[in-house]
């Protein structure tokens, strides 16, 4: 399962976005620190072809892909040099996939802390880097040393410098012009920076109707280094703890639809290249995520070891096309069925029967 972790101010929202995606369970109070042990949790990828899928095939159990997401405590300026208690709590987040951060822009006289989610920007930003560069600089010189007498860790020191260099500039690594090859060799060390990017505008109920004009200096600063979303995380955490059916009445009172997260966690698990294909049948029908790129036998070992290892061919049907012609037994039946072997590359939205012999 992959896995985010939420970094941010305190007061910026961050327990409150992990209540919304996992339905309650971390304490959300107006003054930093409330968060003193990471949070960890799970979000469902709400799929839609899933359901429609399930619905076909009358299945009596639906499985969605999820993700797994952590919620630290807050991150104050300086921490870095021992300020607050958020630094302390980076090495739970040092293994994630991704960081989210999450940028406060609402107002509340009740809630210390800026409002302005460029300075938490700001300050995050700073904080990881600083972080990150504390960790390159406890290695680089061990690295040199050894570098001496083996020369195949000359390339390694070489991209660790590079990056040093990015960071000792105040620059976080995704931002800088550190060439991919130098962030692929430094990923042992787990640097935050040096991770893809989700960022979360956390507005109040006064600014759902202008959220774009809210979000937009965020947007503009990251550019396409991140996908940036605007959502009102307390009203979505409160509507977590509702039942379907009145949650779905309370979003649409605000015309949020479905709500702002679920797009997030979409958005999410695709930034991190992510796609899914679907299994479907009367007893399941199942959300499978794979790296997008992988051939037919590694979505197979997906499901089980045994599956890649006696891979013998796939049978393959994009969803909307077997929703179309009713099920699996009408598709085999129309023709429409495609036989696929080891060198074909699996697309987001294939529904697969995998054939293996073991």
């Amino acid at each position: 399962m992959e896995k985010f972790g939420f970094v941010g101010l305190p007061n910026a929202g961050k327990s409150s976005l992990y209540n919304a995606l996992a339905g309650g369970g971390a304490l959300a109070a107006p003054y930093a620190f409330a968060t003193t042990d990471p949070n960890v949790g799970v979000a469902k990828v709400i799929d839609e072809r899933l359901d429609r899928l399930a619905d076909m095939s009358a299945s009596k159990n639906v499985v969605p892909a999820a993700v797994q997401f952590t919620d630290i405590g807050g991150l104050v300026e300086g921490a870095s040099k021992g300020e607050g208690l958020g630094n302390r709590f980076l090495g739970g987040i040092r293994e994630v996939d991704a960081i989210v951060y999450v940028l406060r822009a609402f107002e509340d006289a009740d809630v210390p802390g800026p409002t302005d989610p460029l300075e938490h920007l700001r300050v995050v930003e700073l904080e990881l880097t600083l972080a990150d560069l504390e960790t390159v600089e406890a290695q680089i010189d061990r690295k040199r040393k050894q570098a001496k007498l083996d020369k195949s860790l000359a390339e390694e020191v070489r991209a660790l410098d590079a990056v040093h260099e990015a960071l000792a500039a105040g620059t976080p690594i995704y931002r800088s012009e550190v060439k991919a090859a130098d962030r692929e060799a430094v990923r042992p060390y787990f640097l935050l920076t040096n991770k893809p990017v989700l960022a979360v505008v956390n507005v109040d109920e006064g600014q759902l109707e202008r959220v774009d004009e809210v979000v937009a200096p965020v947007e503009e600063e990251l550019g396409a280094l991140a996908p940036v979303f605007g959502a009102c995380v307390q009203l979505e955490a409160e509507a977590a703890l509702l039942d379907p059916g009145e949650r779905t009445e309370m979003l649409d009172a605000f015309g949020l639809g479905e709500g702002a997260l679920p797009r997030f966690v979409r958005a999410a698990y695709h930034a991190l290249g992510l796609r899914t294909f679907f299994t479907t049948g009367e007893k399941e029908s199942r959300a499978w995520t794979f790296r997008a790129g992988a051939k037919a036998p590694e979505c197979a070992g997906v499901i089980h070891t045994d599956f890649q290892r006696g891979f013998i061919r796939a049978e393959v049907i994009h969803w909307d096309e077997l929703l179309d012609l009713g099920g699996w037994h009408q598709a085999k039946e129309a023709g429409k069925l495609r036989v696929e072997g080891k060198e074909y590359v699996v697309e987001d939205g294939d529904v697969v029967e995998f054939r293996f012999n073991v």
